[in-house]
């Protein structure tokens, strides 16, 4: 690891201040737990590392009847763990529960993880499906960004060098949705996916598809929404042969490359696999209303 100052602002105008002054040579530390090994691997060389740790106000989390609103240094396990989180977006619960182990949940932050962009993590396709909303601020201002537009590339985000990202929204999901997440490990626990697959599915009074959506991890540069998978199911039944041909469609959404975990046509079949059980396990968890 190379030398590199460090600087803990105690406000968030102090980090906007550094930000502004040290632009791409610095980098936030959050929870640590993926620009630490970054780092250490020479991956990554900041000069100054701006700590986020004395930095009030970014650990908020709100769910209410407008949705929910999560500060950037809100813990994985805590939205693993939290009954208002369970209750309202169970999706996302299940997400941040399926992240490597405790020991990880208890350190890495919402944040940290989102502006990682590792396409690989379980999140981001997640809070992608859910239509979130990502928060960031600068010595310029604070700044909107829809998560469909914020992952662009391999770790790379659409956050401008002097920003820092303070909070993630989404609304909630429609009443009587059923969920689904989907993760196929090859090896270990807290190894990453060889794919994973989030789905959400809403029925209407006939026992039809009224909305469904599917998001696709590990498979490509960024998270992909697989928008003709859902496409296929709404207005249908949602019997086996109709889910089946529907997820057929996810073989087509993906790009994944030849890794350890798989290769890129090993993860297409899979992708096909896990979106079919996704969907199915949320059609079977949906109410109609």
């Amino acid at each position: 690891m190379r030398a590199f100052d460090f600087k803990a602002p105690d406000s968030l105008d102090g980090v906007c201040a550094l930000l502004a002054e040290y632009g791409s040579d610095a980098k936030l530390l959050a929870g640590g737990t993926g620009l630490l090994n970054l780092m250490k691997q020479e991956l990554v060389q900041p000069a100054v590392l701006i700590s986020l740790q004395h930095v009030p106000g970014l650990d908020g989390l709100a769910v209410d009847r407008t949705g929910i609103r999560v500060g950037a240094f809100v813990r994985h396990r805590r939205m693993e763990t939290d009954p208002a989180v369970q209750r309202a977006q169970p999706l996302l619960a299940a997400a941040y529960g399926h992240v490597a182990t405790v020991r990880i949940r208890m350190s890495a932050t919402v944040g940290g993880g989102l502006a990682h962009a590792d396409p690989a993590m379980d999140a981001p396709a997640v809070w992608k499906l859910l239509g979130a909303t990502l928060h960031a601020r600068s010595a310029r201002g604070p700044r909107q960004i829809a998560a469909a537009q914020f992952f662009e590339d391999f770790y790379t985000t659409a956050l401008e060098a002097d920003e820092v990202l303070t909070q993630v929204s989404a609304p909630l999901p429609p009443a009587g949705s059923g969920w689904s997440y989907q993760k196929f490990l090859p090896r270990s626990a807290d190894d990453y996916a060889t794919v994973s697959v989030a789905a959400l599915v809403a029925l209407d009074g006939d026992g039809k598809v009224a909305q469904a959506r599917v998001g696709i991890g590990s498979a490509a540069p960024i998270p992909v929404l697989a928008d003709a998978v859902g496409a296929a199911l709404v207005g249908e039944l949602p019997t086996p042969q109709a889910i089946a041909a529907a997820a057929e469609l996810a073989r087509d959404a993906v790009d994944p490359l030849d890794d350890l975990r798989g290769s890129a046509a090993y993860k297409r079949d899979m992708a096909v696999v896990f979106t079919r059980r996704a969907l199915a396990e949320a059609i079977a968890r949906a109410t109609r209303p």
